[in-house]
């Protein structure tokens, strides 16, 4: 089966900055030596049945400063069709925020941004500044005539952050919006959390230029894979709101190796959940490398 991975990190520790792993930086995961190495597109091996046939690069933190040297030491280690999403501040002025821009589209496989929300959501989209530069990204994506990508990693169980997201959503479609790690869905599903997760899931879906990856559920609870019927729900959902067209499974690589012994192990299991066995081959196919081709554009 062939694979087109959405969302994944690749490290170079000796070139890059990457302050979060760091031991005395935030986060302060017990277990963060797991992945406080480097790790390269070698890295990222798949056996038959499997096949990767090609990813997308996701910021990881090489250089906030200077984001398109990230993708520059990509461009010139990687032999794997790829794109990149870049690190970008939303609240640099608008004169940087452009100039930003205009560096990162000089590297090919550019295409997209992101700028982690998290618990800061809301005083960040609702920010004269933050708005100002995603009205400038906005207009930037409509003057390339190509579609960007601004990836949204925040919690979903968040209200008063979906309803800033909703509003400049709304007001910037230009830009495919992509709610990156399912949007951190509760592990307790009778709860009021998991209920605003769903309702805002469903709301978000409404908007045809959002689309939906779902990856990281080791961040949520590092036990994740002993709960399989709460995996098979939160995929679920996640189906049923925004469809086989607006959805892609990625792995979240190298941090899936919190719970994984291999990047091989983590995509069987997934294959192997009752979600999947369930879908025709069409569907998978969709969820696993078709949605991932066309939403990074990928060339193949």
């Amino acid at each position: 089966m062939k694979i087109i991975d959405p969302h994944l990190h690749l490290f170079n520790l000796e070139q890059g900055e990457y302050q979060w792993l760091k031991a005395d930086k935030p986060p302060f995961w017990p277990d963060k030596t797991t992945i406080n190495k480097s790790f390269t597109e070698q890295s990222l091996k798949l056996s038959s049945p499997l096949s990767l046939t090609a990813f997308v690069h996701i910021e990881a933190g090489f250089d906030n400063q200077q984001p398109w040297r990230e993708l520059n030491y990509l461009q010139k280690c990687c032999q794997l069709p790829f794109t990149a999403v870049a690190s970008i501040d939303l609240n640099l002025d608008n004169t940087s925020f452009s100039q930003q821009l205009e560096k990162l589209t000089h590297q090919a496989s550019f295409i997209g941004v992101r700028h982690i929300l998290d618990e800061l959501a809301s005083d960040l989209l609702t920010s004269k500044q933050v708005l100002s530069n995603l009205t400038l990204l906005n207009g930037f994506a409509k003057d390339k005539e190509y579609k960007l990508n601004f990836e949204v990693q925040m919690p979903l169980d968040d209200q008063l952050g979906v309803n800033a997201l909703c509003n400049v959503i709304a007001n910037n479609r230009n830009l495919t919006f992509i709610i990156n790690h399912a949007g951190f869905p509760t592990t307790k599903t009778d709860s009021i959390e998991w209920e605003k997760w769903q309702a805002n899931l469903t709301k978000l879906a409404l908007f045809s230029h959002v689309v939906i990856k779902c990856s990281g559920w080791e961040m949520i609870d590092r036990q994740y894979q002993h709960q399989h019927d709460w995996l098979n729900h939160n995929l679920q959902t996640c189906f049923t709101a925004f469809g086989k067209k607006r959805m892609m499974l990625a792995s979240n690589f190298p941090l899936c190796l919190f719970t994984h012994n291999s990047y091989q192990d983590y995509w069987q299991e997934l294959l192997g959940t009752d979600f999947l066995k369930d879908k025709t081959n069409e569907e998978k196919s969709a969820l696993c490398y078709y949605n991932a081709l066309h939403y990074y554009q990928l060339k193949i």
